[in-house]
C-alpha cells in the first residue's frame, strides 16, 4: 500500500521539502502540502508539477488549532507529518499526532511566541504520550540542529573513543543584494541572533554548566573551506542541549555563526529603536508587536532564492581521544546558493534545512530509524543518514588531524 505524507508549512523550507519528497515519491507516496496561506501551496505544487512531474495535493490549515489539525490528519491519514511551520506551532502539531497516532518530525525546537527562549523541555515532556500512542517523534531534523547532530554521532561512532570539545560552525557567505534581509523567518532569525549567547562546559569539579554571554560578545575568525576566513560569533543553539546528553566524554560545546558587519549594524540600530521587541505596543490606537511589523517590511525569505549567490559551509570541529591519542576531526558540508535554486527554486539556507527534513522522514518511513517516544537525531545510527546526504544533494567532507 502506498505511503501518505503530510507536509505542514509552505515557506522556503516547505518548498524544498515538498520538492525533495516529490523527487523521492517511491518512498513518500501520496503527498499533501498544507499551510494557512493556500496560495503559497498552489505556487509550490505548480512548480513541482512542471519540474518533477509529480502531483501534490494541497490543504488549508491553522496549525495553532489542534482540532483543525486532527480533522486534517483524519482526512489525509498520513504515515508521517513533516512540520516545517513556525516553531510556535510545534506543540499543537505534536498533540494532534498523539491524538491521531501519526509519526512526527520537525526541524526546530518549540518557542513560545512571548518568550525568546529556545529549549526542548516541553517537547521532551511529550515522550510519555508518544510512547503510549506507539508513535515516533523526531526533533530537529534540519541542518543545525539536525545534520550537525548526526555529524557528532558519526564522529563518535567512527573516529573517537571520547569527544572532549565540539565547535559547531555555520557560515553563510551568500549575497542577496539587499541592504538587510534574513535568510529564514525574520522573527525567528532576529530573536535568535539578538538573544544572549550560551555555551556549555564542565567546571573544575567536573560538573557541566551553561556559561551565558552578551549577544555577539565572543568572536573568532574561522577559515571555512571553499569560502575563506569569516568573523564567527558565539550564539546559543538548541542542538547543544541534546548533544550534552548523548556525546561521551564531552567537556565543552559551542556554536558559532557568521555575520557581516552590515548585518550587525542594521540589527543593532533596529534593536536600539525597539523594533526587535516581542511585546505589544500601541500605535495610533492599534496594538502591534514591533518584531511582527518589522517582518512585514523585510523581504520574504522565500523570495531570496533567485537573487542569492555564494556558498554556505556548516560543520563540526571535534577534538578528543582515539586509542589513547589526541585526535581532531572536521566534518562539513558546502552548498552553492545558485545550484540549490536551479534544482528546487530555493536558496541554500532553505535547501540545507529542507533536504535533511526529507531524509529524516524517509528513514522513518523505511523503518531504518524507528522507535516509540520522542528522539533527537544523534540517538540513531548515523550511517544511513550520512549515506542519504551524499545521494540527496548534501555531500559532506571530512578532514582528520592527528
Amino acid at each position: 500500500m502506498s505511503k501518505r505524507t503530510l507536509i505542514i508549512g509552505a515557506g522556503g523550507v516547505g518548498n524544498v521539502v515538498a520538492f525533495k519528497c516529490a523527487m523521492n515519491s517511491d518512498t513518500f507516496g501520496k503527498i499533501t502540502l498544507a499551510s494557512r496561506t493556500l496560495s503559497k501551496c498552489e505556487k509550490i505544487t505548480k512548480n513541482i508539477k512542471e519540474k518533477v512531474g509529480v502531483e501534490i495535493k494541497i490543504a488549508s490549515i491553522d496549525a495553532d488549532s489542534v482540532e483543525e489539525l486532527v480533522e486534517l490528519f483524519n482526512s489525509v491519514k498520513p504515515n508521517v507529518v513533516i512540520n516545517v511551520a513556525l516553531p510556535y506551532q510545534d506543540l499543537t502539531i505534536m498533540d494532534a499526532c498523539v491524538a491521531c497516532g501519526v509519526d512526527y518530525l520537525d526541524t526546530a525546537n518549540y518557542e513560545h511566541p512571548d518568550t525568546a527562549k529556545f529549549e526542548y523541555k516541553e517537547q521532551w515532556a511529550r515522550d510519555k504520550a508518544f510512547k503510549e500512542a506507539k508513535i515516533m517523534g523526531l526533533l530537529g531534523s534540519g541542518f543545525d540542529p539536525g545534520v550537525t547532530n548526526v555529524f557528532c554521532a558519526y564522529a563518535q561512532k567512527h573516529y573517537f573513543d571520547e569527544i572532549h570539545t565540539i565547535d559547531i560552525l555555520d557560515c553563510n557567505a551568500g549575497d542577496h543584494g539587499y541592504a538587510f534581509a534574513t535568510n529564514f523567518n525574520p522573527e525567528i532569525n532576529l530573536r535568535e541572533v539578538s538573544a544572549n549567547g550560551r555555551y556549555w562546559q564542565k567546571n573544575d569539579n567536573g560538573q557541566g554548566e551553561w556559561i551565558e554571554t552578551k549577544p555577539m560578545e565572543i568572536m573568532q575568525v574561522w577559515n571555512y573551506p571553499e569560502i575563506g576566513k569569516k568573523d564567527s560569533y558565539l550564539l546559543y543553539h538548541e542542538e547543544m542541549e541534546s548533544l550534552i546528553k548523548h556525546i561521551k566524554g564531552l567537556k565543552r560545546i559551542r556554536f558559532f555563526m557568521t555575520f557581516s558587519q552590515s548585518y550587525l549594524t542594521h540589527m543593532k540600530c533596529l534593536e536600539n529603536v525597539g523594533m526587535l521587541g516581542i511585546k505589544e505596543v500601541e500605535h495610533k490606537g492599534v496594538k502591534i508587536v514591533p518584531m511582527e511589523f518589522l517582518s512585514t517590511l523585510l523581504p520574504d525569505p522565500a523570495s531570496l532564492g533567485e537573487r542569492t549567490k555564494g556558498k554556505t559551509n556548516i560543520g563540526i570541529y571535534a577534538k578528543g581521544l582515539k586509542d589513547g591519542k589526541e585526535k581532531t576531526v572536521y566534518i562539513y558540508q558546502v552548498s552553492d546558493h545558485e545550484e540549490c535554486y536551479k534544482e528546487v527554486m530555493s536558496q541554500a539556507v532553505s535547501y540545507t534545512t529542507g533536504v535533511p527534513a526529507m531524509i529524516g522522514a524517509k528513514l522513518m518511513l523505511e523503518e531504518k530509524w524507528k522507535g516509540e517516544g520522542v528522539f533527537n537525531m544523534e540517538e540513531f545510527d548515523p550511517d544511513p543518514f550520512m549515506e542519504e546526504l551524499m545521494i540527496q544533494g548534501l555531500p559532506w567532507k571530512i578532514r582528520e588531524f592527528e
